[in-house]
């Protein structure tokens, strides 16, 4: 049965006169009509937004914001198996995952900022004058005012939130526009905003695409003073370039092609769990994710026939299923450049040691964007497989002999993401991780997240950060009060 999805402009739901089709990722069946927000409607929003910027909204303590902050994360609690839903219809991805990750931290997104919003503080000087009675600046901060959030498919609840939630309690507005394969949490969210009472026109939610659509009409619109991204690199190249009329702010997450460092005297029981994950969670589908792979040399042989064990051991299929910890791919045009990639490893001469093509399934699923975690081994540095970002459940595992060695590797790529260090080292731990020119290094881990904490890529992997006073920074703007004494 197809669905039909609306906008959410102003506290309400709202037809488009143009519609495309969604496809399910389980069937590549088409299973809704998404609405596609034209210049029209975007001049619309922007107007609603900025209206309520002056109008309750902007006039609520920040007390009163940060408890409705508090209530959209309970009303999410409350309907969490709805959220859970959604967005398995949209990603096809395992219950598992939107239980004990996604849902969840698009919760807490709104909880942790709400509550860091009231406890960060700003600056205040004294300032000796010449008559001697001096003067007191002090900073406060006020909403940035419109920001366009632009969401990825793979995580599209987490990462929308990620930003909605600060964007929302240092008192902007948004114009959500979700990837047009994953809208449905973003305009379930809408219900969740006007039923728990925050003011219309305050969360917005305009469904289409990207270029030469609602994607390009929401971050060139005069009206949308910051706009907060996370995707493709060249996808951000193309906002920038509309940022820069009006000199907009921005902040953005871009590619990655990170790199994992496993040395010699890790917990290989451990490393081979945390790097499975990072290499295949999400079927890959994670900008954090793991495509690359140094191993020292003594253990080299052993991690790559105990990381072939694990990938062998995922259990592909429907997200309902019991026991199941892979799903397919976000959609076939996604699968198509993936499986491009794997024939184009085994043209640049790689070992496939495992995977490389796609998993049978059944009748009706036949047709769906499955895909078979895969591992190489083999391949130069220099093969477009080892530079070029995948985002599928795929890596190559290369042997190093020395710290210089893998540091370097580590580094030879435009990216700077993130990196994942194993080692019982402490000292090499401190020393390696600072060296890595990545956002974001976790040791003996992967994905573990304090949301006070910066995040952000480096080089190519993006601008700015965000997390605690970090999203502060890019939602308010600071501005000095000198008060002559």
């Amino acid at each position: 049965m197809t669905h039909s999805y609306q906008q959410f402009i102003d506290g309400r739901f709202a037809d488009s006169s143009s519609t495309f089709e969604k496809r399910s990722p389980l069937t590549n069946q088409v299973t809704a009509l998404v609405p596609e927000a034209d210049r029209g409607q975007v001049d619309e929003t922007v107007r609603a937004a900025r209206a309520a910027l002056s109008g309750p909204w902007g006039d609520m303590t920040m007390d009163d914001r940060c408890a409705l902050m508090h209530k959209v994360a309970d009303e999410i609690t409350r309907r969490f198996d709805d959220f859970v839903e959604a967005e398995m219809n949209d990603t096809g991805q395992p219950r598992v995952v939107m239980e004990h990750a996604f849902i969840p931290r698009g919760a807490a997104n709104f909880r942790i900022f709400a509550d860091v919003v009231k406890n960060v503080p700003t600056e205040s000087f004294e300032l000796p004058t010449p008559d001697g009675a001096g003067a007191l600046n002090y900073a406060v901060r006020v909403p940035k005012g419109v920001v366009g959030v632009i969401c990825p498919w793979n995580a599209p609840f987490l990462l929308m939130t990620w930003k909605v939630g600060p964007a929302l309690a240092c008192g902007n507005a948004v114009i959500v526009k979700p990837s047009e394969e994953t809208p449905s949490t973003a305009l379930l969210l809408g219900e969740v905003m006007r039923d728990v009472g925050v003011p219309d026109g305050v969360y917005n939610v305009l469904t289409g695409k990207g270029a030469d659509s609602t994607g390009q009409f929401i971050t060139e619109h005069p009206g949308v003073d910051a706009i907060t991204f996370t995707g493709e690199t060249g996808t951000g190249e193309a906002i920038m370039r509309s940022a820069a009329n009006g000199i907009r702010d921005i902040s953005f997450e871009l590619g990655g092609k990170n790199a994992g460092i496993v040395f010699a005297d890790c917990d290989l029981d451990k490393t081979i769990e945390g790097i499975g994950r990072s290499c295949f969670l999400n079927s890959g589908q994670v900008c954090l994710g793991t495509e690359r792979v140094y191993v020292e040399r003594p253990i080299f042989d052993e991690f790559v026939a105990r990381l072939k064990d694990k990938a062998e051991s995922f259990r592909i299929g429907l997200p309902t299923e019991s026991g199941i910890n892979m799903g397919p791919l976000i959609s076939k045009v996604h699968q198509q450049k993936v499986l491009s990639y794997y024939r184009l490893a085994e043209e640049e001469g790689a070992t496939v040691v495992t995977g490389g093509g796609v998993p049978p399934m059944a009748d009706e699923y036949a047709d769906g964007c499955w895909i078979e975690p895969t591992i190489w081994t083999g391949l130069p540095e220099d093969a477009r497989v080892m530079r070029e970002e995948i985002f599928g459940p795929c890596v190559h595992l290369t042997p190093f002999d020395s710290e210089d060695e893998v540091v370097a590797l580590a580094n030879d790529t435009e990216y700077g993401l993130s990196t994942t260090i194993w080692t019982e080292n402490l000292s090499r731990a401190h020393r390696v991780a600072r060296r890595v020119d990545v956002g974001i290094t976790w040791v003996n881990s992967w994905f573990l997240r304090d949301l006070r904490t910066p995040f952000g890529g480096s080089k190519q992997s993006g601008i700015g950060r965000e997390g605690g006073v970090h999203s502060l920074e890019f939602y308010t703007e600071m501005r000095n009060v000198c008060i002559k004494l």
